[in-house]
């Protein structure tokens, strides 16, 4: 009776989660649906999910050729790689200190990550435009990136992983002579890469697909992050022709979902162990 109460509620949970990622996966099928769908057919009365003629060779086409998408993959890459490194080289101390370090600031250090998860970005975008205008540098990497080299959300991420790990090992190397930057360098950083590889998830989906601030500080499409490479190439090009569209989506989105599924192990390890000691 238990193995049959155990398999039965094993079975209801893992169709729960099935239900779950359907419903989850839902668009992005969809997605490719349309995408592999001519015109014609996307426009048609009927509303059917596998396309009667394939068009996703003639739409990928269209994409790759439309907009300089090469060159909005690699904006899209570049972006994220230095918001990601400067996130990292940054939060990594801060929360080492404020987890590990005896100081009289700790708690108001503390409180001040808890007010700044509450701040967007909407609300400081005039002041950092104003600065970067009069500055000269819109339409740039540095445009792009700067305003977010600082992540709250990184701090206090690896503040709770670094809560976790045991403080004899990094007394034992202070008896080993060590200073603290050492520590971090050689003892923090190399048991902290789950933290590291779910933050970076966390980092290149959210500013990959942010379309707020490439929309505002950058002008052509030199420059442009994949959102705002694809804004360009529905404005400009592509009309009402959502198969080379949602093509072109799929092209962008290909790379999240290939990094994903790469590090979806130590992912799931960071969120795991961030929550073991508050």
């Amino acid at each position: 009776m238990r193995n049959t109460a155990f398999f039965s509620m094993r079975n209801l949970r893992l169709a729960m989660l099935s239900a779950g990622a359907l419903v989850f996966l839902a668009p992005y099928i969809w997605m490719i649906s349309t995408a592999a769908k001519s015109r014609e057919e996307i426009f048609s009365s009927s509303l059917t999910l596998l396309p009667q003629h394939w068009a996703l060779w003639e739409n990928l086409a269209k994409a790759l050729t439309r907009v300089p998408m090469g060159q909005l993959l690699w904006n899209g890459l570049v972006v994220c790689g230095l918001i990601f490194f400067f996130q990292v080289v940054i939060a990594i101390p801060c929360a080492y200190a404020m987890a590990k370090l005896k100081f009289r600031a700790a708690r108001t250090m503390m409180t001040l990550v808890m007010l700044g998860l509450l701040i967007p970005i909407h609300a400081t975008a005039l002041p950092i435009y104003v600065a970067l205008n009069k500055a000269g540098m819109l339409n740039s990497y540095f445009a792009l990136s700067a305003p977010f080299f600082i992540s709250v959300f990184g701090i206090f991420l690896f503040l709770q992983f670094f809560r976790a790990m045991p403080d004899d090992l990094i007394a034992a190397a202070r008896l080993d002579g060590m200073s603290e930057l050492a520590i971090v360098n050689r003892v923090i950083v190399p048991n902290a890469w789950p933290a590291v590889t779910a933050f970076a998830i966390f980092s290149v989906v959210a500013h990959w697909n942010d379309l707020f601030w490439p929309l505002i500080v950058i002008t052509g499409s030199e420059r442009a992050t994949p959102p705002l490479g694809l804004l360009f190439f529905r404005a400009a090009e592509a009309g009402d022709d959502y198969g080379a569209l949602m093509a072109a989506t799929l092209i962008i989105t290909l790379p999240l979902v290939a990094a994903f599924l790469l590090a979806q192990r130590r992912f799931i390890e960071g969120i795991t162990l961030t929550g073991l000691k508050g």
